[in-house]
């Protein structure tokens, strides 16, 4: 059933998909050469705030990233299935959009322009009469007190205003994370904020006694780098490894 909302200010259009783009950031790994495997990586905040926004994607939206075909399990052939079932079957009101295209329930910010807002997002409808209810759908009764009795219909479609910017915000504060650390992401995406402390104890953790053993790697994460993370990520728990050295979790 169409959702009715009180109308207040509405929510930025959300974050759901990869865009084809050069962008790209560099994070630092730190490799143990004799054991060809990634112990951490040394990361901005621009890199975790990549990896915070993964968590806010719809099913949907990743496995449409990820392509039918290369989704782990069969939820690829569940999405297919939705795909490919004819409009009769489904509810009246009910758009394929919803499930194959799904908004994400978090809006994130454009984080390393390897995400951007849906041009497509979600369209709202006003009630003419009392604008006081909106919907998702154009058509539907309100629900008003003053507009139920005489049938009155949400129809008019509005148009979303995102506010400005507050001034003196820099970039650093946007996102999810604060800028002002560096931050370490373990191989299998474990983030804490990096110290001198932390990195012995990774260290001491992995058994590491040759040091001319340990390697520091300079990798970038742009949006083939993304994907790759985003699909390891369901399927082993040595994703950084799997990604940049190329080894078998």
């Amino acid at each position: 059933m169409p959702t009715l909302l009180p109308l207040y200010p509405l929510p930025s259009p959300c974050v759901d998909q990869m865009e084809s783009s050069n962008s790209s950031v560099s994070l630092k790994l730190l490799v143990d050469t004799k054991n060809r495997r990634v112990l951490f990586a040394e990361a901005s905040k621009e890199v975790v705030d990549f990896l915070f926004t993964l968590l806010s994607l719809p099913i949907g939206t990743v496995i449409r990233l990820l392509t039918k075909n290369g989704m782990v399990g069969c939820l690829g052939k569940l999405y297919e299935s939705v795909e490919e079932l004819n409009d009769t079957y489904l509810q009246p009101n009910l758009n394929k959009d919803s499930l194959l295209k799904p908004q994400s329930t978090v809006a994130g910010a454009n984080i390393l322009h390897l995400t951007y807002n849906d041009s497509t997002a979600k369209k709202f409808y006003v009630c003419d009469y009392c604008n006081r209810n909106i919907s998702n759908r154009s058509g539907v009764m309100c629900q008003d007190g003053n507009c139920r009795p005489y049938n009155r219909s949400i129809t008019t479609e509005v148009t979303y205003v995102a506010p400005p910017k507050a001034a003196g915000v820099a970039s650093s504060e946007e996102g999810y994370v604060k800028g002002v650390v560096t931050y370490m992401i373990m191989d299998n995406l474990e983030v804490k904020p990096m110290s001198t402390i932390s990195s012995i104890t990774v260290l001491n953790k992995f058994n590491i006694r040759e040091v001319g053993a340990l390697e520091e790697k300079v990798v970038s994460l742009g949006m083939e780098e993304g994907l790759k993370l985003l699909k390891a990520s369901l399927e082993c728990n040595a994703v950084l490894t799997k990604v940049y050295l190329g080894s078998k979790a």
